[in-house]
């Protein structure tokens, strides 16, 4: 992956320009689930959900695999630039974070399974790093699209929290926002599906090891 050692967040006016639509087209197939990987439009009864746990590559990996979860692409949020590239994002110029969106059934997986997966495939007090990658792209973050997935994420992070702390194992740093505040734009397309096309390559999981406590 494109590392960079950014260890905070620049002033939203001092992020690069962006440009005013994306320059670059995006296969309309999902390879593995065989949905559209753009999904601006959901069909009737679905959900989206957004996540941000460090390399986009093996999050997406691992919520296509998840019972109930119609489509997932890989883009950028929580920043500042618009259609930012790659390059740009992990510069640490943009101020996004590298995010997985999540189109799910709630009639065959509830949001709050997906948060919980969230909080046990990547480590949520890390602040500005996962594992080994470490930049301001790489921070945990929920990006909730109602107030019902907001009150379940503040409530499930907050059990969490206390399990991990319990452990001394540090405090969540997990940026929750509202998805209204911050626009997802879809990564370039060799990044979508990325471990489809390439089953060896990178994975970063770097997480705490504590599953979620059974009792929430």
């Amino acid at each position: 992956m494109f590392l960079t050692r950014k260890a905070q967040l620049v002033a939203p006016e001092q992020t690069l320009p962006g440009r005013s639509e994306r320059t670059f087209p995006i296969s309309g197939r999902h390879r593995v689930l065989d949905a559209p990987v753009v999904t601006d439009e959901v069909p009737e009864g679905l959900e989206v959900a957004v996540f941000g746990l460090g390399c986009f590559w093996g999050a997406e990996e691992i919520y296509w695999q998840v019972p109930g979860v119609w489509s997932t692409s890989v883009g950028y949020a929580g920043g500042t630039t618009p259609n930012p590239s790659y390059e740009e994002v992990c510069s640490g110029a943009t101020n996004h974070t590298e995010a997985v969106r999540i189109v799910f059934d709630p009639s065959k997986v509830s949001y709050a399974d997906l948060v919980k997966t969230f909080f046990e495939v990547h480590d949520p007090t890390q602040g500005f790093r996962q594992g080994n990658d470490i930049g301001t792209q790489y921070r945990s973050a929920i990006y909730y699209t109602s107030p019902e997935q907001e009150k379940v994420a503040r409530e499930l992070t907050a059990v969490y929290g206390a399990e991990l702390e319990r452990r001394r194992l540090g405090q969540i740093t997990t940026e929750i926002r509202p998805a209204s505040e911050t626009t997802y734009y879809y990564a370039e397309d060799q990044h979508q599906q990325y471990l489809a096309k390439n089953p060896n390559g990178y994975r970063c999981h770097a997480n705490t090891g504590v599953k979620f406590p059974a009792t929430a």
